[in-house]
């Protein structure tokens, strides 16, 4: 099996690429070739079967066709411009997010002699948009508020278009903010929520920059690489034409994680958070959602994390060691 993963070099991309090389498999197919797509060169683990690193824009024309010429079994679509850097900038938002998911799905298509690989889109909860029921749907309409959830909503309706043509199988996942995030920040607004737990575990200030009675909806890493890989092993026949789902998550308040905060890491970690309102980031969040019903996905075998404490642990198991540092 040959697999193609854009946005190798991205966090989730990293940890899914460490996931493939430790189990050597997908689906109980024998993985014969990686190729790792990104704008910056992605890093070359050490692996028992080749690994191809690639670097370009695949928004380009021409770019995204010698992606596919390989006729990979299973693609893993995971390059974007994440939700902060997509408003500040309309023109590389829509250039990435859009053009290039188009161009990457013509190339497919293009390739003929009946290739339709197996495609994993990361789309996001930022298609929808306010006013929210209680818990939100899959049933609930796609109506964005911020150029990348737009982005990320019509990338969604052009994966189940080209499926129903039969140019390539594909599912897509509406990612949940991911949490804790190791590493430094990232541009995206929701950055916050993971800078307010990992940089009090690691001994240093943090900013909280909206109100504690915030509620937004969480997953680990380790759940959106499980994520990933459920859909790309998932029979889609259970799924049928509705093809995009909401992954569970683990809905909580700013004030929820900051007790979660307390219990594992004591008062000495919750005193390195500083709350300094930011009025830009206020208005982001209110109109994200901030609970999920995700039956659906939870009926075909999807599944996270069941509190933010576990959420926390997750990350000083995974990146800590399993300790917290002394400090």
């Amino acid at each position: 099996m040959q697999i193609l993963i854009l946005g190798a070099a991205g966090m989730v991309g990293r940890k899914l690429v460490e996931r493939l090389v430790q189990e050597r498999q997908l689906g109980g197919q024998e993985i014969t070739r990686l190729i790792l797509h990104d704008v910056v060169e992605p890093e070359r683990p050490e692996a028992s079967f080749p690994i191809d690193t690639l670097t370009s824009d695949f928004s380009m024309p021409g770019e995204a066709e010698p992606l596919v010429a390989t006729r990979p079994d299973v693609i893993f679509h995971l390059a974007a411009i994440v939700s902060g850097e997509a408003e500040a900038d309309l023109e590389k938002g829509y250039r990435i997010n859009l053009d290039g998911t188009r161009l990457l799905f013509d190339a497919i298509r293009h390739v003929g002699d009946g290739y339709r690989p197996r495609l994993v889109f990361t789309s996001s909860i930022a298609v929808f948009g306010a006013p929210f029921p209680e818990a939100i749907g899959d049933e609930f309409f796609l109506t964005p508020l911020t150029s990348y959830g737009t982005q990320k909503a019509i990338g969604e309706l052009l994966l189940a278009d080209y499926s129903r043509r039969g140019f390539l199988d594909g599912i897509g996942i509406r990612l949940p903010t991911i949490c804790v995030r190791p590493g430094k920040p990232n541009k995206a607004a929701s950055g916050f929520f993971s800078s307010i737990i990992r940089e009090p575990l690691n001994g240093q200030e943090a900013i909280l920059p909206v109100p504690m009675d915030v509620r937004h909806s969480h997953a680990s890493p380790r759940s959106a690489v499980n994520f990933l890989i459920h859909a790309a092993t998932l029979d889609l026949s259970r799924v049928g034409p509705r093809r995009n789902l909401t992954m569970p998550s683990v809905s909580v308040t700013v004030a929820e994680q900051i007790d979660a905060l307390r219990r594992i890491g004591g008062e000495r970690c919750v005193a390195r958070i500083r709350h300094e309102i930011d009025p830009n980031i206020v208005r982001f969040v209110e109109g994200w959602p901030r609970r999920f019903d995700a039956r659906r996905a939870e009926s075909l075998g999807f599944r996270a994390e069941g509190s933010f404490d576990e959420i926390i642990s997750i990350y000083i198991e995974d990146e800590l060691g399993g300790a917290l540092p002394d400090q």
